[in-house]
């Protein structure tokens, strides 16, 4: 269900479960409105049908449900779990991994690391993620709960520039891999490889073939997705670039090839940039579709939903407009699924569930308290001259393009120079802290462009003698152009003179959330408290 009325205010830990478990399927509205699920098929979607940062995305479908996963790079926990009965409406239900590993190593920042294009697959009951770190090889993990347990990573192909896998347990028993490179670690790029695992998945056991070379036709060639179907094996993959490319497929009766090639889906006419890198997925009633994301800067790779036809044991992606058998991208389409349960369940009880860390997290970064969770001031090492490579920021995806963010915190300083805030956080960054002075709490706006670069932030007073709990808003408009306010009783809103641009990460959209910091080592660190958070679009 979409919601139209939201909570204004909210004074203790209970409200904030409440509007927690509504906010995730307020953030992934599609644009019809259901409001009889018997008539859904007649009903029509609007891409994207999440206007969130969820980078090249995998789905599956297990029974009456669909399950998606995502790049999650360095946050974490990483590699979060969606799931849908109608592939339009989506819901957050967890993560399959708690720590980046090697942990140790993503204790630090490493920008542009970690988990990158990964792949979901359920085989012999059992969830299986396949997902590549380009700095140390394909990692496998699985569970047969997709909200359970998920195994510690088990290193299937180590090496560096590995990316993009994807497995198939074909007929025979037999298991194969198949991945992309990156050549900013392994040298080469715009090939895709084919490997035969040992029948668990958990190791390669051939050196592989290369048996795509997109050099001249598909530059950049990647994000490979294998299928079965009629005898035929299906490789889809995206190529031409993030922004700028397109969607191929692959096909032969042989899974080393060689392989036929067609391109099945460009931008064209549409305003769909991209298309980019996704999942073919079948109905139990028989369509077919195909989910990929669109890159759209600081807004992050947001999804879309493409019908999928079949001529002559080729695909079509999205709407055949010029007649020559290539998909464009559909902005609305007919929905072909009834909702078959309400997503706003009790597995979205988690109120900081959409929160990520930027490194593997301490263990007293955040611990609970009561009724709520206190986040202890993390010392920022004096080398850091902003807060791009601080491990302790605690953010969330941007939930869509124009909407107004509320929270209320409480801020516990023990120590001078203790600081905390609400950043909206990319290569450059904003925000409103509270700091810790000789003289009291000072309210400031912070700014900082070209974080990125080693860039100090900009800092301006905006109020001294602050009381310790204050309302922080802000505004985005489209354009991802954000306008900042504050307030004392949370009624009356002072507004920052000054707007800020958002800007995206490495690889990723711009983030919203909070930090606390402190400047020096200290045996009793002071705390931040979130009272309240309200999203409204």
């Amino acid at each position: 269900m979409i919601l139209k009325n939201y909570i204004n205010s909210i004074h203790n830990f209970v409200c904030v479960i409440v509007l927690f478990s509504f906010q995730f399927i307020i953030i992934h509205k599609a644009a019809a409105q259901i409001t009889n699920p018997q008539t859904t098929a007649s009903l029509t979607y609007t891409n994207p049908i999440i206007h969130e940062d969820f980078s090249d995305p995998d789905v599956i479908r297990v029974g009456n449900w669909f399950y998606m996963t995502a790049s999650s790079f360095i946050s974490t926990p990483g590699l979060p779990i969606l799931r849908s009965s109608d592939l339009v409406h989506w819901e957050l239900i967890g993560y399959a991994l708690n720590n980046l590993f090697p942990k140790d190593y993503y204790k630090t920042v490493h920008h542009g690391a970690g988990v990158w294009a990964p792949s979901i697959r359920f085989h012999n009951g059992e969830f299986y993620i396949y997902y590549p770190d380009p700095d140390f090889g394909i990692y496998m993990i699985k569970s047969k709960n997709i909200t359970g347990k998920w195994s510690e990573p088990v290193l299937v192909l180590s090496g560096k520039g590995l990316i993009d896998p994807c497995p198939l347990w074909d007929d025979n028993g037999k298991a194969y891999l198949v991945h992309a490179y990156a050549g900013s670690r392994a040298g080469i790029k715009s090939v895709l490889a084919m490997k035969q695992m040992n029948g668990e998945g958990t190791k390669i056991i051939d050196e592989g073939k290369l048996i795509y070379d997109g050099h001249g036709i598909d530059p950049t060639v990647e994000g490979p997705k294998i299928y079965k179907q009629n005898g035929w094996y299906y490789i889809f993959a995206p190529a031409g670039g993030v922004s700028t490319g397109w969607q191929i497929v692959l096909r032969s009766k042989n899974i080393y090839g060689p392989y036929e090639r067609k391109k099945v889906m460009e931008q064209g006419d549409s305003p769909t940039n991209g298309p980019h890198q996704g999942a073919w997925v079948q109905t139990t009633t028989g369509t077919h579709w195909f989910i990929h994301f669109q890159d759209k800067e600081a807004y992050g790779r947001i999804t879309h939903l493409q019908p999928m036809t079949w001529k002559n044991n080729w695909p079509i992606i999205g709407m055949d407009q010029k007649g020559n058998d290539i998909g464009e991208p559909v902005i609305n389409y007919k929905m072909s699924l009834k909702i078959l349960a309400n997503v706003n369940s009790s597995l979205n009880a988690d109120p900081f569930l959409p929160f990520q860390w930027n490194a593997n997290p301490e263990a007293n970064w955040r611990m609970p308290y009561l009724n709520s969770f206190r986040f202890y001031a993390v010392q920022k090492n004096d080398s850091l001259n902003n807060l791009w490579n601080f491990p302790a920021l605690y953010l969330q995806k941007l939930p869509a393009e124009v909407f107004t963010f509320t929270t209320k915190i409480n801020f516990n300083a023990l120590q001078i120079g203790e600081r905390t805030g609400f950043v909206l956080f990319g290569k450059s960054y904003a925000a409103i802290e509270l700091t810790n002075t000789a003289k009291g709490l000072q309210l400031n706006y912070v700014e900082c462009n070209k974080a990125d670069k080693g860039e100090k932030e900009i800092i301006t007073n905006l109020q001294d003698n602050m009381p310790s709990s204050i309302y922080i808003r802000m505004q985005m408009e489209r354009d991802a152009i954000a306008s900042f306010a504050y307030s004392i009783n949370g009624v009356d809103f002072i507004l920052v003179n000054k707007k800020f641009k958002a800007t995206p990460g490495i690889w990723v959209g711009a983030k919203m959330g909070f930090y606390c910091a402190s400047s020096h080592t200290t045996n009793d660190a002071g705390f931040l408290e979130i009272k309240s958070l309200n999203i409204q679009k």
